[in-house]
């Protein structure tokens, strides 16, 4: 939600929001369109395994698509 609000104050909008799941469970937690660019975030309190078969999933499936990890260290530059 706070994503969600720093882009409408910054009026960066009309950016459309998803999630991605597979139907065996693989999941990407909030993609974001805009002019159609996408943009993936997985958030992970812990250290999170870059080479997990669902981000290599997703980066086959959306090859010029962008992935972000998110974490405890850099959650608020993602916020502010």
């Amino acid at each position: 939600m706070e994503r969600i609000k720093k882009l409408t104050y910054e009026r960066v909008m009309p950016v459309s929001f998803y999630f991605w799941r597979t139907y065996d469970g693989k999941e990407i937690d909030l993609v974001e369109e805009n002019d159609g660019i996408l943009s993936s975030y997985e958030f992970k309190w812990s250290k999170y395994n870059k080479n997990s078969k669902t981000i290599e999933l997703w980066n086959n499936t959306y090859p010029n698509a962008q992935l972000s990890v998110i974490n405890k260290e850099n959650y608020l530059d993602f916020v502010l």
